[in-house]
């Protein structure tokens, strides 16, 4: 019989067979690009029908596989929080595997894709496997899968000095938050068997330990660091716009729209199922992280002229906004109120739907444009929307979404986070009670900077006149990548006018975890009204916000463009200048200035100008050359004295190869005389 188990089994058979296929298949380029990626969006869609099946009905069902190491078998189980990110994962999978058709096509003849093809598959089942996994032994290992295909995929043009610097980066942060990971499951194991046996390893014994207050202290932000170290908060970000940018574009939307979401999983896996009980300033601690995370996140973001660094960095934003839904979660659950506590999980649950499908998106335009332009450098493009109408247009619906305007998705759990700030009550804590309303306003301004950020996006790219070169070259994609960035635009705009379906659906989540459920309130409208405590509070209706825009849209159509005489075309305004042209135009590096002049002090900024004078003098001038470099004090203040440090350590090491026998000798002679003293 199908069920759950066996779809999503049959997923992962179809992934690793793949593999096989790839290989088999790599002297013929063309038709392992039309069969694995078919195949992988089709296991995809197992997964997907798998992850809807567990949440829709509530399924909680565990196995046992005969596999791993002796008495070490894997445990795996699938309840409503898998089966959500079940379908978050297999949702982006699909859409990207189709869209990957049409972009990894391109490659072709340029160097072999049969390494993308493995690693992508593995990628995909790597994630798949962490969130089915239910003992630390199994997540460890498709943590690890995840890990190192996701480091080859980075590698994939390895000629290229910044490719190999951004993936060894990200595998040296990547195993140091996997050894914080691995402690904490050590600790949680040991105290669910008094540290006497191996049991102690998997979930379901986790889940029944009782932890010392200090000791679950230490296990949670061990926990909190490993996974905040994948998800890329901040101070922990500095891998992710090293290694987005230069990966292939169906990977970057991979990475940022479902692999930093492996992280939330883990958070809240190990927040609400494994410790459950915690205080109040933990989640305080991780509200405050992600504000900061939003706010520097998106700051960062708009200092970029790289267009997939900005997405990049705006990722670090969206996982802020995430944590600050759990985070409020988690300290309204500690004062015991669940219909609060629901709210914030609900909404920091759908931003990180929200925010797989618009990223998702925005990455996968922003492959279009390299594919067509060959350019990642925003102030060497411009005018797109007249060469690529449908990228533009797709694009332009993922910054609406991320920048949280009606009525696309991004509104929709921006408003429900910002709900949970607004009808908290007056908590015993003067901490908090400072921090929820500082909390709110800060969020808001991340959100402000978001829109402004996305706008220079859209507008520096696509609008006005291009400013680089052959730009007789420049031509829209093929359909395979237009259906795939079609599907993602579909679903921000169901996702923003159906909220109520959606929480309803997911609302099994909150009630087992914090004991409270969002669904009754906030569809006691009807799917038409999005109400979440009550609607005498707040209320929200997408489908009318549509259909008032569309109607705004419609009417001006008819006042303006239905009679032929009532629009007159002219020649552009130009201030007396005989032609506009391309470099009088705004840049991304003057779009950013006024908030770089506001908030520079959290940038290394350097900014120089040189000039070149006619005979000589400086009233003649000939040319003005104006460079600037924005760079992320955090490397500088954190991870450049490590860096520093190590060729330290690594030159003194250095000084003991005397390329002599004899010293050598004598190395391994005083190790065996030190060995003997030290276990006599």
């Amino acid at each position: 019989m199908i069920s759950p188990f066996t779809l999503i089994t049959t997923s992962l058979y179809i992934f690793f067979s793949v593999v096989i296929l790839s290989l088999l298949f790599s002297r013929n380029q063309r038709l392992l690009v039309y069969s694995v990626f078919p195949l992988t969006s089709f296991a995809s869609l197992l997964a997907l029908i798998a992850g809807i099946w567990i949440v829709q009905y509530g399924i909680t069902e565990s196995w046992i596989i005969l596999m791993g190491l002796p008495d070490l078998p894997f445990h795996i189980r699938l309840d409503p929080l898998s089966g959500f990110f079940l379908t978050l994962i297999g949702a982006l999978g699909f859409i990207v595997s189709v869209y990957s058709i049409g972009y990894v096509k391109a490659f072709i003849g340029h160097r072999p894709v049969t390494s993308l093809a493995i690693f992508y598959s593995l990628f995909l089942a790597g994630m798949f496997m962490v969130v089915l996994a239910d003992d630390a032994f199994f997540f460890l290992i498709s943590w690890e899968v995840m890990a190192a295909a996701s480091y080859f995929l980075v590698m994939f043009e390895d000629e290229r000095t910044e490719n190999r610097r951004a993936a060894f980066l990200y595998l040296v942060i990547a195993h140091i938050g996997a050894i914080a990971i691995l402690l904490s499951f050590g600790l949680m194991a040991g105290f669910a068997t008094g540290f006497e046996s191996f049991n102690g390893y998997t979930f379901d014994a986790m889940r029944h330990a009782s932890f010392p207050p200090h000791w679950a202290a230490v296990t949670f932000f061990l926990a909190f660091f490993g996974f905040a170290a994948k998800a890329g908060v901040i101070p922990l970000h500095v891998w992710l716009p090293e290694a987005h940018p230069v990966a292939p574009s169906n990977v970057s939307a991979l990475m940022s729209g479902i692999m930093l979401k492996t992280a939330i999983y883990g958070i809240i896996r190990v927040t609400f199922d494994l410790i459950r009980d915690f205080p109040w300033w933990w989640g305080a601690v991780v509200m405050i992280l992600g504000l900061v995370s939003a706010l520097l996140g998106i700051l960062f973001a708009l200092q970029q002229q790289d267009l997939k660094k900005l997405l990049a960095y705006s990722s670090v934003e969206n996982i802020g906004i995430i944590l600050v839904g759990i985070g409020l979660s988690m300290t309204f659950a500690s004062f015991h109120s669940p219909v609060l506590s629901a709210l914030a999980l609900t909404a920091g649950l759908y931003h990180t739907f929200n925010h797989a499908m618009f990223k998702g998106l925005l990455f996968m335009g922003a492959g279009a444009v390299l594919h067509a332009t060959h350019e990642r450098n925003m102030e060497g493009m411009g005018g797109l929307i007249h060469r690529m109408p449908w990228t533009s247009a797709l694009f332009l619906i993922g910054c609406i979404s991320i920048s949280a305007l009606p009525p696309f998705n991004g509104f929709v759990s921006e408003w429900l986070m910002f709900q949970a700030f607004l009808l908290s009550p007056a908590l015993p804590s003067t901490l908090l009670n400072f921090l929820i309303p500082m909390g709110a306003a800060l969020l808001a301004l991340a959100a402000a900077l978001a829109a402004m950020c996305f706008v220079k996006a859209f507008g520096v790219t696509f609008l006005g006149q291009w400013r680089g070169q052959h730009h007789s070259e420049i031509h829209e994609v093929d359909w395979f990548m237009r259906i795939g960035m079609g599907m993602t635009a579909i679903a921000c705009l169901c996702l923003g006018i159906f909220p109520t379906a959606m929480i309803r659906w997911m609302d099994v989540i909150a009630a087992g975890f914090v004991g409270g459920e969002l669904s009754e309130s906030a569809g006691a409208f009807g799917w038409i009204w999005l109400t979440p405590i009550s609607h005498e509070r707040a209320s929200y209706s997408g489908p009318i916000v549509l259909l008032g825009l569309v109607g705004i849209v419609a009417l001006a159509f008819l006042l303006l463009h239905a009679r032929r005489k009532t629009i007159h075309r002219g020649p552009l305004w130009d201030c007396g200048f005989e032609k506009v042209t391309p470099r009088m135009q705004y840049t991304a590096t003057a779009f950013s200035m006024p908030v770089r002049r506001i908030f520079g002090f959290y940038f290394h900024i350097r900014e120089r100008k040189e000039s070149k004078h006619l005979l000589d003098h400086k009233a003649f001038i000939k040319s003005i050359r104006y460079t600037l470099k924005t760079r992320d004090r955090f490397w500088g203040w954190l991870y450049q004295p490590v860096v520093d440090a190590s060729f330290w350590i690594s030159r003194k090491t250095g000084k003991l190869q005397k390329g002599r026998i004899q010293v050598y000798l004598i190395y391994s002679f005083a190790t065996i005389i030190l060995l003997l003293v030290l276990l006599r």
